[in-house]
């Protein structure tokens, strides 16, 4: 099979109605290296970039409420920074670049997705394209 590891995707193909930050952005805990009293943040396996997390709310109003929320993991060398908050909003919108996807069967024997991605910042203006490198 061509396809092995992440699966490269588009924010639009993951969140086509956007979405919106509903957390801090955190280190992810290497539960494998971390030992009482002393954490150690996971570096990602292929990259060996430090790994954070962002929940986020997906805006898709077909959604159940308990598929509303995701954890999407950033691969950076320092913590990201979320974008300004929006004036009149209650939740900031977001959008990430450099996505990926990684299928894999979750503790209830469903299918499920690992998000992780390069970038985090804010929504492009309406009807700017987004660039090439968001598929890489």
């Amino acid at each position: 099979m061509a396809l092995q590891g992440p699966i490269p995707v588009t924010f639009e193909m993951v969140f086509p109605h956007g979405c919106y930050i509903v957390g801090e952005v955190e280190p992810v805990k290497d539960f494998d290296a971390s030992t009482n009293g002393r954490f150690v943040q996971a570096r990602d396996k292929q990259a060996g970039e430090l790994v954070w997390q962002v929940t986020v709310m997906d805006a898709d109003p077909t959604l159940k409420a308990a598929q509303k929320t995701v954890a999407v993991k950033i691969l950076s060398p320092v913590q990201p920074v979320s974008p300004a908050p929006m004036p009149g909003l209650p939740f900031t919108p977001v959008e990430f670049d450099q996505m990926t996807v990684t299928p894999y069967v979750n503790g209830n024997g469903r299918l499920a997705y690992s998000i992780r991605v390069r970038e985090m910042r804010a929504p492009r203006p309406i009807g700017k394209p987004s660039p090439a490198k968001d598929a890489a």
